[in-house]
């Protein structure tokens, strides 16, 4: 019998102050006796759509390494998940800037208390890019979607954006049609791995600067995402290459509506910079008995 015991997994809910809303994501701030299988079981039993797995530390630099998994595989980058964690370090050691050592590089962060206890977390995200989806990767995507050519918004063109993870950008013309959602998972699932994309960010423009967004996630075995920072970033880009950013760089993203998890985005974006900045909060999850992982029979 294998008798490792598993380190503490703590339950963050991301992007808002409520535990019933945002996006959840499991934590452990303590990994290095995990190997690749174990973290990856640990994702699974969790069962959020990823679990932030911290590595390595020097609590002294304040400098940490995170990887994070789906239940499904490893992601080279989770925004949420990054939030949850700041959130978390940033609770037991004193608010400050962190850096944190990713799959996709070295990400940044800074976190702050409010008078009140909350923690808000800000990370800058690896260099973005955007760049055109092809005929081919829209109409499988649309396919998939059960969406209409004419359901899109001709202001913001499809796009695949990088933060940290590829997401295709599809802007809609109407909330009613973001609302609707109703995809085809298998067929999605299996357009995204081909393309190798992480989410797809569908979106709806409501003003210069406030957008609503849904994130479908098959490839995680995960039906939608109800926040997700890593597509935050990417769409900053997007709307940099765009030329479509609002005057100030800065815009809300609300998320996780649809799901009756309501989440809110905070993002600055630059014209000049491809980093961008992502910020929210997080607030532990309440558990009955479920804080700590089972041993491995």
């Amino acid at each position: 019998m294998n008798t490792q015991t598993y380190p503490e997994i703590l339950r963050y809910a991301a992007f808002t102050t409520d535990p019933s809303g945002g996006n959840p994501a499991g934590v452990v701030l303590d990994a290095t006796a995990l190997d690749d299988a174990a973290m990856l079981k640990t994702a699974a039993e969790v069962g959020y759509s990823e679990t932030a797995f911290v590595t390595a530390a020097d609590h002294a630099a304040r400098r940490f390494r995170l990887r994070y998994f789906s239940p499904l595989a490893e992601v080279a980058f989770c925004g949420h998940a990054t939030v949850a964690t700041a959130v978390a370090l940033a609770e037991r050691i004193g608010p400050g800037p962190l850096v944190f050592d990713t799959p996709v590089g070295e990400i940044p962060l800074d976190t702050s208390a409010a008078p009140g206890g909350s923690v808000t977390a800000t990370l800058t995200s690896v260099p973005t890019r955007s760049r055109p989806a092809s005929d081919a990767e829209l109409h499988a995507s649309l396919a998939a979607l059960r969406w209409l050519p004419e359901d899109l918004d001709p202001a913001l063109p499809p796009h695949v954006a990088f933060g940290g993870n590829e997401h295709l950008v599809l802007a809609v013309t109407s909330r009613e049609r973001l609302a609707a959602l109703d995809y085809d998972f298998d067929a999605l699932a299996e357009v995204m791995r081909r393309h190798g994309w992480t989410t797809l960010q569908l979106v709806r423009r409501e003003a210069p600067d406030l957008f609503h967004a849904r994130d479908p996630f098959p490839i995680g075995g995960v039906v939608e995402d109800p926040a997700t920072g890593a597509a935050a970033a990417a769409f900053g880009g997007y709307l940099r290459t765009l030329g479509a950013l609002p005057p100030s760089g800065a815009f809300t993203i609300h998320q996780g509506e649809d799901l009756g998890r309501p989440s809110l985005l905070r993002v600055q974006a630059s014209t000049t910079d491809p980093h961008v900045r992502v910020s929210g909060q997080a607030v532990a999850i309440a558990t009955a008995g479920a804080s700590t992982g089972e041993e491995a029979a």
